[in-house]
């Protein structure tokens, strides 16, 4: 089973299963609306450090967790601003192929999907604001990294380097 994401994060089943309750309950209560709009505020997300390790050294990010299914649908819509070393992880129970698109979000990005040992699958490089075509992981995807577009190319990030976070992905033990 693949969960298709939005980069606002509304899964298509959840969409559609939200509309057709949205609209029995508008029905039931006489509502002339099926549903209220979102909020189109940003959201606020509690945030810890993400390291990927590349070819060309460490590079960091103060990332906000998205932890739980609002977040994850929600995700980055609506924000019009991330500095270099910002970023938003999709923490997702279980590694599952994923599919992400940019429906509402304003900032081009990179998708980074990282694999259940930690090791990033695929970047989806540059996806393009407001385009609802299906950006695909290259297999079960543990998390997915959101950063600003262009930045996987200038950092060195690829596939086969490894993420630390502390949390999701543990530092692996040092030999001595």
């Amino acid at each position: 089973m693949q969960r298709r994401f939005r980069t606002g994060r509304v899964s298509v089943s959840a969409n559609i299963a939200g509309l057709a309750a949205g609209s029995l309950l508008a029905a039931f209560a006489g509502a002339s609306s099926v549903a209220a709009e979102p909020s189109t505020a940003p959201q606020v997300l509690p945030t810890e450090t993400v390291t990927l390790q590349t070819a060309k050294g460490a590079v960091s990010f103060n990332t906000m967790i998205a932890a739980d299914d609002a977040a994850r649908q929600k995700g980055l819509m609506y924000r019009r601003h991330m500095t270099d070393h910002q970023a938003m992880i999709f923490d997702f129970p279980e590694a599952v192929p994923v599919s992400f698109w940019m429906h509402n979000t304003i900032l081009g990005l990179d998708i980074i999907f990282i694999g259940v040992d930690g090791k990033v699958t695929n970047i989806a490089a540059n996806a393009k604001p407001y385009d609802d075509t299906p950006l695909p992981s290259a297999g079960p995807a543990r998390a997915v990294l959101e950063i600003k577009a262009g930045l996987a190319k200038r950092f060195g990030i690829r596939a086969g380097d490894r993420v630390t976070d502390g949390w999701i992905f543990p530092k692996p033990a040092q030999s001595h």
